[in-house]
């Protein structure tokens, strides 16, 4: 008994401590709080957050803020003050992200104030420098959430009833990157539940222009001449965006008032089976038609970076995953991010950029950097620019005179005012191979040590190339031997080195067999004895399937040899026997002929003879790509098969 009671203490005490551990570790959740307090007509919200998990080597970790207060309006600074313009009750609803950190963002439950003490004089501040525009809290990472604000503003001089639609998951990438989960409007914006596209008829060229429509079919569009800014052909807008988004929203928005300003939020979940590739970049894409009785509209496209953490410093680009056979004249973009995190303004900022060997350094283009300025000339200037110098390996982008404030820096409110970047393009070099290349930025602020980004990479879905090939078969071992073939054959586009090659080819095949000669005593009537002699020959004509599987190797762009497996099977085999009957007088050759007589038969089989060998290649030519001519050895594990194949190829 004593043995039993100490059994169950001991289970009940190690089932209670794993119970407890696991619990311990289910309940460990990183939460963020809300706090507010009343100030008169103000409220201050501040944010109570866990601690930080510092990411090992980086720079020191930090929380950035992004809230909403219920009422249309937003702020990206860590204590906000607010002041409503109406009573009544409020959703407060904050993201905390943490920067440099090996944790998750923590969790902020919304918090409902009532507000009782407002401002009747309040007015809402002019605060967007652009009519139309889209942000977002941070950057996407799979199975998180991020916030969206779609702000615009009517830049008409009269009241309108327009049109607002957000396009996700691009159709490029097999899984959606994005789910809408909620959102959250503020003036009545009325969500439209339909696949179809909404437009009007002011179009002039109406012949020409392709108007939305619910066919799948695809109809010619013509582009006009658009201002960067105001776009007026919206049925080319709406179907290329169709074209290239796979999901979007539409809304309906009623009595905007010149220079008004307003915002809709979304809350967009990345799913598991997001896009993985840390280096890649993604987008969505808004478009704004302030007066839905016309054609004139913006558009705005976010580009976003994948990201495991939270890293302000960063190096992506829309080239993770390419076709080989599509690279050619496709332009790569890169972008770089930084954040200064020190105490005090930046003045200098040096990113060391690495090029890899394919691309071409001299056609590199700045497209778009932060803090703005001028491109640096060739002698030295005094004022703030950008200046672009190269080593063999690299590209060094350096901002010059320049004040970017640091995110601990006092009075700095705004975290985003701490942040840059450069966008460029780059092109492939004339003469490159589809290997697999990374490249990474060192970002040296002043004279710190350098922070270094993530690896940008750039992966090649190889494509395939389709070979047409013809030519002679020769069969030492066989009579009469006549074979040619033609067929095709399959193997990765512009081979480099190592590749394998597969081939279908069709052969039409003449031979004889060798001729036989049989001798036989036969007893005739009346015991009468004669020789009988018989000669029989057979033909053979063939329809053969070979089909070819080899490793191949170009040794250099003209010679490529190869190796692999083969096997023939004949399709169709029609065999014609002739036979030849000679009777003797006498039981000797010699003896005259008293008879003879000739028979024929043919048979045909489907499917038969199927052979299996060994085969040896080289060739000649353009061995990558285009026409070459080549030699082929097939030993058969069947005697009498062995052949040398003589052919041309133009692989294309």
């Amino acid at each position: 008994m004593k043995t039993l009671y100490t059994t169950f203490a001991f289970f009940y005490c190690f089932f209670s401590l794993y119970a407890q551990e696991n619990n311990s570790k289910d309940s460990i959740s990183r939460i963020a709080t809300i706090k507010h307090q009343v100030e008169g007509t103000d409220i201050q919200f501040t944010p109570e957050t866990p601690a930080l998990q510092q990411i090992a080597g980086a720079p020191k970790a930090f929380y950035t803020y992004y809230w909403e207060f219920g009422d249309g309006t937003y702020s990206k600074e860590k204590n906000p003050k607010h002041r409503y313009k109406a009573p009544g009750d409020y959703a407060i609803k904050l993201w905390a992200t943490n920067n440099y950190d090996t944790g998750k963002p923590p969790t902020t439950r919304p918090k409902k104030i009532k507000v009782s003490q407002v401002d009747a004089s309040t007015h809402d501040e002019a605060s967007m420098t652009e009519d139309f525009t889209l942000q977002r809290n941070r950057e996407p990472m799979p199975e998180e959430e991020i916030a969206v604000v779609m702000s615009y503003r009517n830049y008409l001089n009269y009241n309108t009833n327009g049109k607002l639609y957000l396009f996700y998951n691009e159709q490029k990438y097999k899984a959606n990157n994005f789910e809408v989960s909620d959102i959250r409007t503020h003036h009545d914006e009325k969500q439209i539940e339909t696949n179809d596209f909404a437009y009007t008829y002011s179009i002039d060229d109406f012949e020409n222009t392709l108007l939305a429509s619910t066919e799948n079919s695809i109809l010619q569009l013509k582009a006009k001449p658009q201002d960067t800014t105001i776009k007026t052909n919206l049925p080319l807008t709406l179907e290329e965006s169709k074209a290239y988004y796979k999901d979007w929203n539409l809304f309906e928005f009623d009595n905007m008032a010149p220079n008004e300003e307003r915002n809709l939020f979304f809350t967009m979940k990345t799913p598991p089976e997001m896009l993985k590739d840390t280096s890649a970049i993604i987008s969505i894409r808004g478009v704004y038609i302030p007066d839905a009785n016309y054609d004139n509209h913006k558009v705005k496209d976010m580009e976003m970076e994948i990201v495991t953490s939270h890293d302000p410093n960063k190096m992506s680009s829309n080239g993770t995953l390419m076709n080989y056979r599509l690279v050619r004249f496709k332009t790569l973009k890169y972008k770089i991010k930084f954040q200064n995190n020190g105490e005090g303004p930046a003045r200098t900022i040096r990113l060391e950029t690495d090029i890899p060997e394919m691309l071409d350094k001299s056609t590199i283009a700045v497209k778009d950097m932060y803090p703005k300025c001028k491109i640096c000339p060739k002698e030295e200037v005094q004022y703030s620019c950008l200046d672009t110098t190269f080593t063999d390996t690299q590209a060094i982008f350096t901002f010059k005179n320049i004040y970017l404030p640091g995110s601990e820096q006092k009075n700095v409110k705004e975290y985003d005012s701490t942040k840059g970047f450069v966008k460029y393009t780059i092109k492939f070099a004339k003469d490159f191979h589809k290997k697999k290349t990374k490249s990474r930025t060192a970002i040296i602020f002043d004279k710190n040590d350098p922070i270094i980004t993530n690896y940008s990479t750039t992966r090649f879905v190889p494509g395939l190339s389709v070979g047409v090939k013809a030519g002679y078969n020769s069969f030492s071992d066989l009579k009469d031997s006549e074979s040619y073939f033609f067929g095709a054959t399959l193997s990765p586009y512009k081979s480099y080195r190592w590749y394998w090659q597969v081939e279908l080819l069709n052969s039409f095949h003449h031979y004889k067999d060798e001729t036989t000669v049989q001798e036989a005593i036969v007893d005739g009537p009346q015991g009468f004895e004669f020789l009988q002699r018989t000669t029989t020959n057979t033909s053979y004509k063939n329809i053969d399937w070979e089909i070819p599987i080899l490793m191949r190797y170009n040794i250099n762009n003209f010679i490529g040899i190869g190796a692999g497996l083969q096997g023939m099977l004949s399709i169709n085999e029609k065999a014609s026997q002739s036979q030849l009957v000679e009777n003797y007088e006498g039981s000797s050759p010699d003896a005259p002929i008293f008879e003879t007589y000739e028979t024929n038969s043919d048979t045909s089989e489907s499917f038969t003879n199927f052979k299996t060998g060994l085969l040896f290649d080289v060739t000649a030519g353009f061995s990558r790509i285009g026409p070459s001519v080549g030699a082929r050895y097939v030993l058969n594990f069947k005697e009498d098969f062995n052949y040398l194949q003589l052919y041309a190829i133009w692989k294309f």
